[in-house]
């Protein structure tokens, strides 16, 4: 029990220094909206915001639409599929004109529900362009897999024994794009490192993501890399009773706290950019289209590098510079992997 508080006091701390840092940024000046037109916005998460984690980030995003544009916003959690659609609708009915789903697995509905009501502005999230999208639908393709490019380059040089480890929660395409762009940075680099990938099953199952780590921490890997949310948790338990030194890096927010002698970083995203463009574009009478994130546009490794040497913290800050510049082409792959 007190652990379970512990962890619930850590993870407070996290959202509100999060949430803090992004209402200290300075406030962007608000388009002027088409005129008679009122905008509000309604969000729907599939967990609740207090996570300090996927969920917490498009709360603060949705937060700083509010303070930096001006616009009235609401938002229900712990939203499950089945219920997406009763909710939407309700908020439509409450006079909410911008709906913004938080999660892949909403984006069927919301562009169903966008073809159904062509004078609301719908925002969802997927992890490739949308075929047919409906002229009021904005896609945010969350392009996770070239965050990963950048870590299995870290991963691949940081490995003493030369395996490497991949925890996942589902086997979804982004997870299996993820795993595929370490693989193509480790050929890019010519190094003989093996990356084993395995999938919890749950996103937010500590235990099972611990008994996972475990298994691979006695088959000799000796970097873990974390595509979980609440699941990472287990791994970092793994990795501070390892009898070996191995190192993790995580996902969405900084981690560092929880294994700071093993935390090397983790793939950053802020959501609050990409909403704010996103909704003054729709302001100014752009009613729908494509924001693929990447490193310009709400991805970033998190740097300085934790426990690694200042010549890999530079070899990995110029790899991200030539994803940015070009360089560098990550592949989305979503072949399965067996």
């Amino acid at each position: 029990m007190r652990k379970q508080r512990l962890f619930a006091l850590m993870v407070l701390v996290v959202v509100l220094s999060m949430v803090a840092a992004q209402c200290a940024a300075p406030t962007a000046e608000a388009p002027a909206p088409a005129p008679g037109k009122e905008f509000k916005l309604a969000a729907i998460f599939p967990g609740v915001i207090t996570d300090a984690d996927y969920n917490t980030l498009g709360y603060i995003g949705v937060t700083s639409v509010q303070t930096d544009l001006g616009i009235e916003v609401a938002y229900s959690e712990s939203v499950a599929v089945p219920d997406v659609e009763r909710v939407m609708r309700e908020y439509i009915d409450d006079g909410y004109n911008i709906i913004f789903t938080h999660g892949g697995q909403f984006i069927s509905q919301t562009k169903d529900l966008a073809a159904q009501f062509p004078d609301v502005y719908f925002i969802g999230e997927f992890d490739a362009p949308v075929e047919d999208a409906p002229p009021n639908f904005w896609v945010i393709d969350r392009n996770f897999h070239v965050g990963f490019y950048a870590i299995g380059a870290l991963a691949g040089k940081q490995t003493q024994t030369g395996k490497i480890g991949y925890i996942g929660g589902l086997t979804l395409p982004f997870s299996y794009a993820e795993v595929h762009a370490m693989e193509q940075a480790i050929d890019d680099l010519g190094l003989d490192v093996e990356v084993k990938a395995v999938w919890a099953g749950n996103f937010n199952d500590p235990t099972k993501a611990r008994e996972l780590a475990d298994a691979m921490i006695a088959e000799d890997v000796d970097v873990i890399v974390g595509s979980l949310n609440l699941g990472m948790f287990g791994i970092f338990e793994a990795v501070k009773g390892a009898p070996n030194q191995v190192w993790v890096t995580a996902k969405y927010t900084d981690k560092s706290n929880f294994a700071p002698d093993h935390y090397i970083t983790s793939v950053l995203y802020d959501w609050s950019g990409p909403l704010k463009e996103i909704v003054k574009k729709i302001m100014e009478g752009e009613t729908g289209g494509y924001y693929p994130l990447g490193f310009d546009t709400g991805v970033a490794i998190q740097m300085p590098l934790r426990n690694v040497s200042d010549e890999l913290n530079s070899e990995i800050e110029q790899i991200v510079a030539d994803i940015q510049a070009g360089k560098i082409e990550v592949v989305k792959d979503t072949t399965p992997i067996e």
